[in-house]
């Protein structure tokens, strides 16, 4: 599941000189992270709850710790402090696996201006944990007109820990929405959004390039390193560009995730200015290598399925030669002789 947080606590309504800005100051009423941790561990929350809680945790009190100087175990959370941190961390690990949420995503933050008053006097906003938190993330930010606190630094936590900043690809299942109690100029919401990457159709992208001034011998020497960089297919198309020049369309599908990385490597190992990308989706058969018997030994096929019905059987074509050579036999009548082995395996197509 994927899970879309477009911004941190829009707006948590909470006290800041017991909320936001936690001191080390050693008086009671006060929570370290030692004392925090031992609270998790010893609930009875479900082992992934606290592995997470405990992970947002840990962030917050690294980020405390680096701006204010000092080791993370002298960190220290005032009791309502703690408590609100503690409900706000824990809840999120709980609706995150309540949801059983594989991966979350954030939009870029709002980072807004202003000053707060806090234990440590007046503050500039976003709070100097907040942005150590963004800059451990590497979190996108965007301008914003705000002159109130949008960004928490139990909020930003949780992104810290948790969350890709960019925005998925995803069939949507289910849609939340909180709204802070400050009326401001722009809806002061917070949406959550639940979806299935499964389902999403654009899986896939093509890159593709247009290249006449690059020496032939390179291309087979590119193909192998595109490969190896996890492209599903490589192809070359022999093309006509300006001034009736021949050229070579150079060719990848991939996976989206590798869409850096691939076009990356176009630019670097190739004589191209610019990469193209489109956005495409498959329809597939499922597969799997089977092994077949024949008189010239043991061959490896690929078992084509639909619906759950074997529909084809394709014999390793590298087998066959290797066979072939043994046997001092044409690779055709191996090839023949390991689809007929492969009838067997087929399932009859359902009406």
């Amino acid at each position: 599941h994927e899970h879309e947080h477009p911004h941190p606590h829009a707006d948590h309504e909470h006290d800041h000189h017991t909320g936001h800005e936690h001191a080390h100051h050693h008086h009671t009423g006060q929570r370290g992270l030692n004392d925090i941790s031992r609270l998790i561990t010893d609930s009875g929350l479900p082992a992934a709850v606290q592995h997470t809680s405990l992970e947002i945790f840990r962030k917050l009190a690294a980020a405390e710790a680096k701006v204010h100087g000092i080791p993370v175990e002298e960190v220290h959370f005032h009791e309502v402090g703690a408590v609100d941190s503690i409900l706000d961390i824990v809840g999120a690990a709980v609706g995150l696996h309540y949801f059983d949420v594989e991966q979350v995503y954030a939009s870029a933050l709002p980072l807004g201006s202003g000053q707060v008053n806090t234990q440590h006097g007046l503050l500039p906003l976003p709070a100097p944990a907040t942005l150590e938190l963004l800059r451990m993330a590497q979190a996108p930010v965007v301008p914003s007109p705000a002159s109130q606190e949008m960004i928490t630094p139990t909020g930003a936590a949780i992104l810290a820990s948790l969350a890709t900043f960019s925005q998925p690809e995803m069939t949507l299942q289910r849609v939340g929405m909180g709204a802070g109690r400050r009326d401001l100029d722009w809806p002061n919401v917070l949406r959550v959004m639940i979806g299935d990457a499964r389902q999403a159709q654009e899986s896939h992208i093509e890159l593709e390039s247009n290249i006449d001034d690059m020496n032939p011998q390179v291309f087979g020497h590119v193909m192998a390193h595109l490969f190896q960089a996890g492209a599903l297919d490589v192809y070359f198309t022999p093309i006509y560009m300006k001034k009736n020049r021949p050229a070579t369309r150079l060719s990848v599908i991939a996976r989206r995730e590798d869409e850096q990385v691939l076009s990356d490597l176009l630019l670097r190992e190739t004589s191209t200015l610019g990469v193209r990308v489109r956005s495409i989706w498959r329809h597939e058969a499922q597969r799997e290598m089977r092994r077949v018997t024949t008189r010239f030994g043991d061959v490896s096929v690929k078992v084509k399925s639909l619906a759950g019905d074997v529909i084809q059987v394709t014999p390793e074509y590298d087998d066959c030669v290797r066979l072939a050579e043994e046997a001092s036999v044409p690779v055709l009548q191996v090839i023949q002789e390991t689809a007929a082995a492969g009838l067997a395996l087929l399932h009859p197509a359902r009406p």
